[in-house]
C-alpha cells in the first residue's frame, strides 16, 4: 500500500508498537524502531501538519474530519507525498471510531462488503461508527465504486479515499457527488527544508546523529520536488552512505551518490501524462524552444513512449505549424521515422531536432481550421450531388449519362487553372481555407485569391494606377520585374507570388 507523506499505512502505535487509543484499525500495520523514515516522522496530531494551509483553518473540512465533527464522506486528491495517508492516520487515532484501512490495490467487492455488512451490525447494536480508508481509489472498477454507493448514501460508513488521479475522471459521478473533495497540493521547498531540519534533530529520525550540510540540503530539497516521502527517503539514504564511510556529516557528494537521480513526476496513464503532453504542445505552439524542450527531456526521463512523442509532433506539423512550413511535416515525419528505425536512446536526438524545427517554425492554424469548417457544413448536411463534369467516365456507358460532360482539362490552358464548377450547387463560393501571412504561406496568400478568382470565373478587379517606376527601372513590387498577372490582368499562376 501506498506510503504517503510522513508515513506508510502502519497501526498507530505506542513506544512499544502497541496500538494507542480505543480505536480498532484494521489494515494498518505498527510503526517499528527499524521502520523507514518517512513512516517514523509521521505528524502525532493535526497541528504537526505541514502544508495544506488552505485546508487547516480553523473550521475547516480537513479539521473537521480530523476532529469528527461531521459524519461526512471525503475524497483525498493530490500528488504523491502531499499527506493523504497521514490524514488517514490522524483520523484514526483522533476519534473512537472504528477506523478500516484498504488498497485499491488488493481489495475488491467482496471485501468491501465485508467491511460494509460488519459496519451495518454494529450501527444496529449500538456500536461506533465506522470510517473505511480506501488507498488509490482510483484503482477501483466501476463496479467496485459501485458497491459503495448505498453505504455511504446512508451513512453506513463514512468513506475516506485517497487517489493520485483526477477524480473527475477516476471515480464514478455518483460516488463523487456522496463526498466532499479536498484537493491537496506539493510542499513547497520550505516545507519541504524544515521537515528535512526536523527529521535530522528529532528522536523518532536521526536523533541529531549526522549533521546536513546547506548544500548537500538544497540538493534534496530540490530532488523531492514537493514530495516529503520522496525527500526523507534520500535523505535516509544519505545519513546510510555517511555512517558507512564513517563520518556523521551528510554532504553534497554523500546526497549525490546516495541518490543518483530524481524520480520525475510523471504518471504515463495519469493527470501528470496529460498536463505535460498539454504544456510540450503549447510551448512549441508559443514559439518558446527552451520550454519544449524541457518538457520532451521530463517525458523522456520519465519513460514515457517515443512513438507517443512522435505522433504528438506529426499532428502538430500539421494542426499547428501546416502551410506556414509545409516541410515540417516531413521533419516531423522523418523523426517519427527514426524513432521506430534507431529506437532509444539515440531516438532523442531526432525527437530534439523535430521540437526545435517545429518550436522554431512559423505557425499556422489555416489547415486545422479548414478542415473543421468544411467538416461541419458536411455535418450539417450541405452539399449536393457530384456536379456531372466531374463525375467518373471513364466506365462504358457513363458518358450516356452525362457524366464528365463540359469538364475543362486544367492543364490544356496556359495558365495551369480554367474557369470550372467543383463544388456542389449549395457550397459554390464556399471558402474554407484562409491562408495566414506566415512563413512560406504569405506566398500561397497572395495567389489564392487570382486562383479561387479564375475557377470561379469572377472578373479580375481594376487596379489603381501605379507611378512610373523609378530611375532604377525596378518594379515598384521590388522584386525587378512585373508578374504576369501585373501584365495580363489574369496572371499566370504556375509561378508563386512573393
Amino acid at each position: 500500500m501506498e506510503s504517503d507523506a510522513l508515513f506508510s499505512l502502519g497501526a498507530p502505535a505506542g513506544a512499544h508498537g502497541a496500538p494507542t487509543g480505543s480505536v480498532g484499525v484494521d489494515g494498518f500495520t505498527p510503526v517499528a524502531a527499524d521502520s523507514p523514515l518517512p513512516v517514523r516522522m509521521r505528524p502525532a496530531s493535526i497541528d504537526e501538519l505541514v502544508g495544506q494551509g488552505h485546508l487547516l483553518a480553523p473550521g475547516a473540512p480537513l479539521r473537521q474530519l480530523v476532529g469528527g465533527a461531521t459524519p461526512m464522506s471525503v475524497i483525498l486528491w493530490g500528488p504523491p507525498g502531499c499527506g493523504k495517508t497521514t490524514i488517514a492516520h490522524l483520523v484514526a487515532t483522533a476519534t473512537d471510531r472504528r477506523f478500516v484501512a484498504m488498497s485499491a490495490l488488493t481489495a475488491g467487492v467482496k471485501d468491501v462488503r465485508a467491511v460494509i455488512d460488519t459496519a451495518r451490525r454494529q450501527r444496529r447494536s449500538g456500536g461506533p461508527p465506522t470510517v473505511l480508508f480506501i488507498d488509490e481509489v482510483h484503482r477501483f472498477s466501476k463496479t467496485q465504486q459501485d458497491s459503495l454507493l448505498a453505504a455511504v448514501e446512508d451513512r453506513t460508513v463514512t468513506l475516506l479515499a485517497a487517489t493520485t488521479e483526477n477524480p473527475y475522471f477516476s471515480v464514478i459521478s455518483p460516488l463523487l457527488s456522496r463526498c466532499v473533495l479536498l484537493t491537496l497540493q506539493p510542499l513547497d521547498d520550505a516545507a519541504v527544508r524544515g521537515l528535512l531540519r526536523r527529521a535530522v534533530s528529532d528522536a523518532r529520525g536521526l536523533a541529531g546523529a549526522f549533521t546536513l550540510q546547506a548544500d548537500a540540503e538544497d540538493h534534496l530539497v530540490r530532488l523531492a520536488g514537493g514530495d516529503v516521502r520522496k525527500a526523507l527517503t534520500a535523505l535516509e539514504a544519505a545519513a546510510a552512505s555517511a555512517a558507512a564511510l564513517g563520518v556523521d556529516r551528510i554532504d553534497l557528494s554523500t546526497a549525490e551518490q546516495a541518490v543518483d537521480v530524481a524520480a520525475v513526476r510523471y504518471d504515463r496513464a495519469g493527470d501528470a501524462h496529460y498536463d505535460v503532453t498539454s504544456a510540450f504542445i503549447k510551448s512549441m505552439r508559443g514559439s518558446d524552444v527552451d520550454a519544449a524542450l524541457h518538457w520532451l527531456a521530463r517525458m523522456l526521463v520519465a519513460g514515457e513512449d517515443a512513438r507517443f512523442i512522435a505522433r504528438r509532433l506529426v499532428i502538430f506539423a500539421s494542426e499547428d505549424v501546416g502551410m506556414a512550413d509545409p516541410g515540417a511535416l516531413g521533419v516531423a515525419t522523418a523523426a517519427a521515422q527514426a524513432v521506430e528505425f534507431v529506437g532509444l536512446p539515440e531516438a532523442q536526438l531526432n525527437l530534439a531536432q523535430a521540437v526545435i524545427h517545429l518550436a522554431t517554425a512559423p505557425k499556422s492554424n489555416s489547415a486545422t481550421a479548414a478542415i473543421g469548417a468544411a467538416t461541419a457544413d458536411v455535418r450539417a448536411g450541405r452539399g449536393g450531388p457530384v456536379p456531372r463534369g466531374l463525375r467518373d467516365a471513364h466506365y462504358s456507358g457513363a458518358r450516356g449519362l452525362g457524366h464528365g460532360t463540359g469538364y475543362r482539362y486544367p492543364h490544356d490552358d496556359p495558365r495551369g487553372v480554367v474557369t470550372q464548377q467543383y463544388a456542389p450547387d449549395d457550397l459554390v463560393g464556399a471558402d474554407y481555407y484562409r491562408p495566414s501571412g506566415h512563413g512560406a504561406e504569405r506566398a500561397v496568400a497572395a495567389r489564392l485569391p487570382l486562383l479561387r478568382r479564375i475557377v470561379r470565373g469572377l472578373p479580375t478587379p481594376a487596379r489603381p494606377a501605379e507611378p512610373a517606376p523609378p530611375g532604377n527601372g525596378r518594379h515598384p513590387s521590388g522584386n525587378g520585374h512585373a508578374s504576369a498577372a501585373d501584365e495580363d490582368g489574369t496572371g499566370a499562376v504556375g509561378e508563386g507570388q512573393q
